[in-house]
């Protein structure tokens, strides 16, 4: 399949799924005019890139637990090496340390939002 029907079965932009052949996440052949062709096997491994992406999870580290997991569709690897690990549980960490901002933030708003509510302004 060419990239703009990958693009519409996976709902990510074209130039995403040329920046993640860039950075070594697929690898599409070519046909005779030059055109990228994918294989119906690109349709979960690009959904399992842009899980990792949208989870905080750097291009660099996707890249390497990509060759580490079985099967696209379930998450099982196999010996993985410590320096991934190291790196999955430091990103993990930092995510945590995000959402606990977020929720800070999110509950400052709310209190925000219920003292306005309890004590309109006079107009």
């Amino acid at each position: 399949m060419q990239i703009g029907e990958l693009a519409a079965r996976t709902e990510v932009p074209a130039r995403l799924l040329r920046y993640y052949e860039d950075q070594g996440l697929l690898h599409p052949g070519r046909l005779a005019n030059g055109y990228r062709d994918y294989e119906p096997d690109d349709v979960p491994r690009v959904l399992q890139i842009r899980g990792l992406i949208d989870a905080g999870v750097p291009t660099a580290i996707v890249r390497e637990i990509l060759p580490c997991l079985e099967d696209p569709a379930t998450i099982r690897v196999r010996d993985p090496a410590p320096e991934l690990l190291r790196a999955l549980q430091g990103r993990r960490d930092q995510l945590d340390a995000r959402i606990q901002c977020l929720v800070r933030n999110r509950d400052a708003i709310t209190h925000y939002l219920a003292a306005i509510q309890a004590h309109p302004a006079s107009r």
